[in-house]
């Protein structure tokens, strides 16, 4: 398969006579609707076009069955977020020429005189939510976002300010390149009631940096009431983090999360990990909640009520594993997450009791688990924790 794809503006398009050359001697093109209105002009009387439209596979399908090459239309830059990106990923043998033109972050970018040297750009167009969180919790001085019509600047500004990230001004572009064309500049409070037009951008700009933690203080969560010290103390917290390798991990699962504060950590030191907290106390869920926001920490998915009964096959495979409560069925606990995780897999538990020690120890020599360490603190007048990992 052949593809030349063409980046136009959200105008109608200056060709090079390279690109014009090309049109003349095509006769297959594909696009939007929106950009066969803009290149009608332009294409030769015999021409078939295909739309680009939902669902996928029907248009793969069709482009499955040209013989020809096929020129494809699409907006700003095609690699881009963009449509060859897209051919690229289905078809990666296919022959591709790309024509671009400039992204819509960067036609913003331009006009507001914005040095893109630092610039990252983030796409929430058809995604969840996970690329800005990890771009507001890295902190980032600048960056540009691609929205939809589900995930709207109004959306997203409300999303910035429920975790306390209301740090940031926004530089909304609606219509770029267009007779409508319309660029202002928001706070994010007054972002959350503004309707945006469809086709937007936008650039965020930090002002002030929030607080930064290496080790966040016990007092500073919400707990349980009546139970201060229900919550892995801040020492034993970083050395588990060290033990459950967060920095190099993909998925972590914090099985009996409380107050939320190894999750809470851990997305903190990696932004990119998938976190996914179990908890039977249904009242840790509103806990986990306020101190998800209060240090600006998204995206940590909570499953309640009792790990035995929740349907764990159908989540992400966990490639390092907190044991923070097991109900007195660590034996039973291990076998079952042992026979889910792929090889590599660490497991790392907060034993207060004797006993809790021995039984890791028995239950990962039943399982062939590898001990990798231990280590043992007290921190002012509490018990002493022994912490200790293993490995699939």
């Amino acid at each position: 398969m052949k593809f030349i794809v063409v980046g136009i503006p959200n105008n109608i398009p200056t060709f090079s006579n390279r690109i014009k050359s090309i049109i003349a001697a095509n006769t297959i093109f594909s696009g939007g609707k929106r950009h066969l209105g803009l290149v009608r002009q332009f294409l030769p009387e015999k021409h078939r076009w295909i739309t680009v439209q939902a669902p996928m596979e029907s248009l793969y399908r069709a482009y499955e069955h040209c013989e020809e090459p096929i020129v494809v239309f699409a907006s700003g830059n095609p690699l881009f977020y963009g449509m060859a990106s897209t051919l690229l990923k289905k078809y990666p043998n296919a022959v591709m020429e790309v024509f671009p033109h400039f992204s819509a972050v960067q036609v913003l970018a331009h006009k507001t005189n914005t040095t893109c040297n630092n610039l990252e750009v983030v796409s929430v167009h058809g995604r969840p939510w996970k690329e800005l969180d990890v771009a507001l919790l890295q902190q980032k001085e600048l960056f540009g976002v691609l929205t939809d019509q589900k995930n709207t600047p109004a959306m997203l500004a409300k999303r910035m300010l429920a975790y306390g990230y209301d740090n940031y001004r926004a530089i909304l572009g609606e219509d770029l390149e267009s007779e409508q064309e319309k660029i202002t500049e928001f706070s994010l409070a007054d972002l959350c009631n503004y309707k945006a037009s469809t086709l937007n951008c936008m650039l965020l700009r930090q002002l002030t940096k929030r607080k930064q933690f290496f080790g966040i203080r016990d007092s500073e969560f919400k707990g349980l009431p009546g139970r201060p010290n229900m919550i892995s103390k801040m020492p034993v917290r970083l050395t588990s983090l060290h033990f459950l390798d967060v920095c190099n991990k993909t998925v972590l699962w914090d099985i009996g999360f409380c107050t939320g504060s190894v999750s809470i950590e851990a997305k903190l030191k990696n932004p990119h990990l998938k976190v996914i907290a179990f908890e039977k106390r249904m009242e840790c869920e509103e806990i986990m909640k306020e101190n998800m926001k209060k240090f600006g920490v998204p995206d940590i998915e909570m499953i309640m009520g009792d790990f035995f009964l929740a349907n764990i096959a159908e989540l992400p495979v966990p490639d390092t594993i907190f044991i923070g409560g097991h109900g007195g069925r660590l034996n039973e606990l291990m076998t079952a997450l042992e026979r889910l995780v792929p090889s590599g897999t660490t497991f790392v538990i907060n034993a207060v009791k004797e006993e809790s020690k021995k039984q890791f120890i028995k239950s990962c020599n039943f399982l062939g688990l590898t001990q990798k360490g231990s280590t043992e603190l007290t921190v002012d007048a509490h018990n002493t924790i022994r912490i200790l990992s293993a490995e699939k």
